[in-house]
């Protein structure tokens, strides 16, 4: 039997240095990678406030899809949860619900939404958390989006400050990851 085989020599300083040098390029590799996927595909954000309860509550951490709407490559959609920038301070993000999509008429009549004349269904917003306001009737211009909080109560939205341009959404909400109870994706 080859004694070397029994007492296998400790590696040299050669071979520690190329082994070093292979976790160091993995490891960079992984930054790249998750800088990537950071800044062109998903984000994780901060959910603050209750405006969009019960779907999302103040504090959650979610992941958003920034690269959905980019280029082009997929319209926003009604009933989309977007994060944009809020046209009256566009230092400050906000995320909403859309509503009302391009071409659109949006009215509330004591709390109901109708678009285009038809009452929108909205299973998504409990009872208690409509508010019996109501707003007069309006056309959403081309490239606009009329957005709405879920808890109608407590969100300040386009009913206040008007629609929303499609270069100030940069993102879609998709997947809750904090807490995780709540952890899964958004419909």
């Amino acid at each position: 039997m080859d004694e070397t085989a029994l007492h296998p020599e400790p590696p040299t300083a050669k071979a520690n240095l190329a082994r070093l040098f292979y976790w160091l390029r993995d490891l960079l590799l992984a930054v790249i990678i998750a800088v990537v996927v950071i800044l062109f595909l998903y984000r994780p954000v901060k959910v603050e406030g209750t405006s969009m309860m019960p779907a999302l509550r103040d504090q959650e951490r979610i992941f958003i899809n920034q690269f959905v709407y980019m280029f082009g490559l997929k319209d926003v959609q009604r009933y989309d949860m977007v994060v944009f920038w809020y046209p009256g301070d566009p230092t400050k993000s906000y995320i909403k619900r859309v509503i009302g999509l391009p071409g659109d008429i949006v009215e509330v009549q004591q709390g109901v939404v109708l678009v285009n004349g038809k009452v929108l269904p909205e299973e998504y917003v409990p009872d208690e958390y409509r508010d019996r306001n109501s707003t007069p009737p309006q056309r959403i211009a081309p490239g606009q989006y009329f957005v709405m909080g879920d808890h109608r109560s407590s969100s300040n939205d386009s009913r206040a400050w008007g629609s929303v341009p499609r270069r100030y959404i940069y993102g879609k909400a998709v997947f809750v990851y904090w807490p995780l109870d709540k952890l899964g994706v958004l419909r």
